[in-house]
């Protein structure tokens, strides 16, 4: 019948269109937010990675290359078009080496990408242009903006170790404590040195890094340690630290996986909130002059199952709180695997990205971490451990960015120091598996969303006590890269896209 009335078929075709697209409408999924500026929590202090292994020979590529890698990581600038060059990374890792790399094949790491080199000479004199890849992305990060500086040790220097090599034989700390004075005296040098050399006084120094492993594989430097020890080296690294007039401050902690940080079942690796802050514990070191008031540890191993990524924040975040004054630092994460995603094989797409961005959220939200820190900056391998990724060539090669990179910027870049967490309310339909946090800096809030989902959302966020008239969203998404993306004159429908990390930033 129809083809007798060729203009009835149009109308059906247009009724079965419009019928379609409020169906589609019905289903978008509206997500509605309320944020309290009243109610705060952490003052962030910054975000940041490390320049261990691969920036010894990254930054020694042509200029223009290594250029675009510090671009990337510490670049606050923008395009013509608003695009951002970097991330905008606000802390930077420095990696006092133990001096594997001088040794060579002698120091029984295997792969020189892992051997790392040291100011301090097999001779026992500095030079301090023994460290120039290192050192250039030291002032490439100051020249770009960066102002907090952090020195991590992963094995004592080999001329202060029991068996003269930067990894432990029979899985026991490997520092000679005999010669503590020694080691924390050199410590107290490379801080003057690099002052003296480029104008940066780190302003912290850890001095052990995940002392709970054995550090016995030799594919590494490393140092074990149990809290006893540790706080016997703390002691001695802040003499030195105080005889040489220095206001580095000591940051320790570096557990190796978070629940170290409260429990872990083991009495002489565990614990160490209160093993290394309550005044009445015989490792207590809180009182030192400088020993900072924080403590640090790693997400490794605690992102699966659901209820394990949870609990575990919960209890790091309680067991901190025990200690007035004191913060937590999340100061090392990348991909080693879990049961959702495996670190085996570079992604430089939105998979790593996405997963990245919702630890983030929950090292923030949920463990009240005031820093958040990436391990490697730069990596040559087919892991998932960089932000930025080169060919693995001393000399030379390609240059690749990641949305995980750019994922991280959404809170790097615009989650300023300072800022405040603000209290974050889902009213009405919860999507559970959408993350929302907000912050704070003089009038201008921050929200970051991360969302997983195949569905773009309608976010409306509500701004307690507090209309906001000007909205400027950023998307890292497949098509974006951290990309300036809509603007608003209202909060009631900001637009958020499927599996998407974005920033909405607001006054």
């Amino acid at each position: 019948m129809l083809k007798s009335f060729p203009h009835l078929n149009r109308f059906f075709i247009c009724l079965a269109l419009f019928l379609s697209a409020g169906t589609t409408l019905a289903q978008e999924t509206v997500l509605k937010v309320e944020i309290d500026p009243a109610i705060t929590f952490q003052t962030i202090e910054g975000f940041g990675a490390s320049d261990a292994w691969t920036c010894q020979f990254a930054g020694l590529w042509p200029a223009e290359k290594r250029d675009r890698m510090a671009d990337l990581l510490f670049s606050t600038q923008t395009t013509k078009t608003g695009q951002p060059l970097g991330i905008g990374l606000n802390m930077w890792r420095f990696s006092i080496g133990g001096g594997s790399a001088a040794q060579g094949k002698a120091s029984d790491i295997g792969d020189e990408w892992r051997r790392q080199y040291a100011f301090l000479q097999p001779d026992g004199t500095y030079d301090w242009n023994a460290m120039p890849g290192q050192t250039w992305f030291l002032k490439a990060a100051q020249n770009r903006g960066v102002k907090q500086f952090i020195g991590f040790v992963n094995s004592p220097h080999v001329l202060f170790t029991k068996n003269g090599k930067a990894y432990s034989t029979d899985g026991n700390c490997n520092l000679n404590f005999d010669k503590l004075p020694q080691f924390a005296d050199d410590l107290a040098n490379t801080i003057k040195g690099i002052k003296k050399t480029t104008g940066i006084e780190l302003n912290y120094l850890s001095p052990a890094n995940e002392p709970q492993w054995k550090w016995n594989e030799h594919n590494q430097e490393g140092c074990p340690y149990n809290n006893t020890e540790l706080a016997q080296l703390y002691k001695g690294v802040n003499e030195a630290l105080v005889k040489n007039r220095l206001k580095t401050k000591i940051q320790i902690g570096e557990a190796g996986q978070l629940d170290y940080l409260y429990d872990k079942g083991n009495p002489t690796k565990g614990n160490q909130v209160q093993q290394f802050f309550n005044s009445s514990s015989p490792n207590y070191v809180g009182n030192l002059s400088n020993i900072d008031q924080s403590i640090s540890g790693h997400s490794y191993f605690t992102t699966s199952p659901v209820e394990k990524f949870i609990s575990v924040r919960k209890k790091t975040a309680e067991a901190v709180a025990q200690i007035r004054g004191l913060r937590y630092w999340m100061s090392e994460y990348c991909v080693l695997g879990d049961e959702v995603l495996k670190g085996e094989k570079r992604d430089l797409g939105m998979v790593t990205a996405l997963f990245i961005a919702r630890l983030i959220h929950h090292d923030l939200v949920i463990s009240n971490a005031t820093s958040w820190q990436w391990w490697l900056a730069v990596s040559a391998g087919d892991y998932k451990d960089g932000l930025v990724y080169i060919d693995k060539n001393k000399t030379d090669g390609q240059v690749y960015d990641s949305k995980l990179l750019w994922a991280l910027g959404n809170y790097s870049r615009f989650v300023n120091p300072g800022s405040k967490r603000l209290q974050v309310k889902t009213l009405g339909t919860d999507v559970p598996q959408v993350d929302v946090s907000s912050f704070q800096q003089n009038r201008k809030i921050v929200t970051v969303v991360v969302n997983p989902t195949e569905n773009d959302l309608d976010l409306n966020m509500q701004v307690k006590g507090n209309n906001q008239s000007f909205i400027q969203t950023y998307v890292t998404s497949d098509q974006y890269s951290l990309s300036p993306y809509k603007q608003y004159r209202d909060t009631k429908h900001v637009r958020i896209p499927a599996k998407s990390v974005t920033t909405v930033i607001s006054n």
